[in-house]
């Protein structure tokens, strides 16, 4: 479905909750810690900085302007090895996210990309989730309740079919044509062996091919204690979800995870987008995403959070439309 109409029972329900709260700017308050409550504009980096070591992946931010020579001391003295992460440091949606894989592509993108950007180490575990978390102020716990799986766009082959061919004849491969014809240039005449799966891509977004799947059946009481002591380890935090990687479901459970981004107000409770699920159910899950946005920001106003102002929240979209718009 189209963004637009998937949308639209929110937006007008998101209206109607602004008159409520006498604040059309009312979700800055759901996260007190993140810029703009995480809808839009806030420092990625910022955001990985409060969250403890030991379950996130290591990242350093480029700040522009800066040299090549520049760029790789920086890599260097972190200790940071190929293959990594650039990210911008203000962005969305998978928005010039990269695996480089040498010294080369880190300075094209260096060249090519303008604004502050993340290095991030390759997390190389192969399951990988967006995990939605919730706490109301005035509760001592909190709760999981969502959970997406990622499967990373792949074809498999049959031993006569070149990978350009198993590329078109995949729909959501097919979608993606332009960007993986250049990522796979010299291997698009390669043969793949009989139910060999090759992998296209590695980023798990769901703009990049990747399919999302419902995984709620995977939230219990280990994995809300787990990512409830998680999150009450990030100051002012209440509301977001996070994308991570980890070995096995165990380890999911039991919060053994290496966290690669925390999103806040402005994710969504993405396993809505798993293929076959309803479109009404899905638009009510996003309408109740509004309802918990706005209940957490209400009771921390009440606990002394004020809503950003018009000009403050003007400041931030200025900052994310020029990054994004680069």
């Amino acid at each position: 479905w189209p963004f637009g109409i998937v949308q639209l029972p929110a937006i007008v329900y998101y209206f109607w909750l602004s008159l409520k709260a006498r604040s059309f700017f009312f979700f800055t308050a759901s996260n007190p810690s993140i810029e703009m409550g995480g809808l839009f504009g806030e420092s990625k980096f910022r955001i990985l900085k409060n969250i403890p070591k030991r379950y996130v992946a290591q990242s350093i931010l480029i700040q522009r302007p800066i040299t090549d020579i520049e760029l790789w001391q920086q890599i260097e003295s972190a200790g940071l090895q190929f293959p990594l992460i650039f990210k911008p440091d203000l962005g969305e949606r998978g928005y010039q996210v990269k695996k480089i894989n040498s010294k080369e592509e880190a300075i094209t993108y260096c060249k090519n990309f303008r604004f502050n950007f993340l290095v991030q180490e390759w997390i190389n575990l192969p399951l990988e989730f967006g995990v939605f978390y919730r706490r109301f102020p005035q509760q001592a716990n909190g709760e999981v309740f969502s959970i997406t799986g990622k499967e990373f766009l792949s074809v498999t082959g049959d031993g006569k079919k070149t990978l350009a061919q198993l590329i078109q004849e995949k729909d959501r491969a097919k979608l993606q044509w332009k960007k993986l014809s250049e990522r796979w240039q010299e291997k698009l005449d390669k043969v793949i062996n009989a139910d060999e799966k090759f992998v296209l891509n590695t980023i798990g977004n769901h703009s990049l091919g990747t399919l999302f799947t419902n995984c709620n059946h995977l939230i219990d009481e280990e994995l809300n204690q787990s990512f409830d002591t998680i999150s009450k380890q990030i100051p002012g935090f209440y509301y977001g979800r996070f994308d991570l990687r980890c070995q096995t479901i165990e380890d999911l459970k039991a919060g053994r995870v290496m966290i690669m981004e925390l999103n806040g107000c402005g994710a969504e409770p993405a396993h809505i987008y798993q293929p076959g699920y309803s479109f009404f159910k899905a638009a009510f899950e996003i309408v109740s995403h509004w309802k918990n946005i706005y209940d957490i920001a209400i009771q921390n106003k009440k606990n002394g959070i004020d809503f950003y102002t018009k000009k403050e929240a003007l400041h931030y979209y200025r900052k994310f439309k020029e990054a994004v718009n680069n």
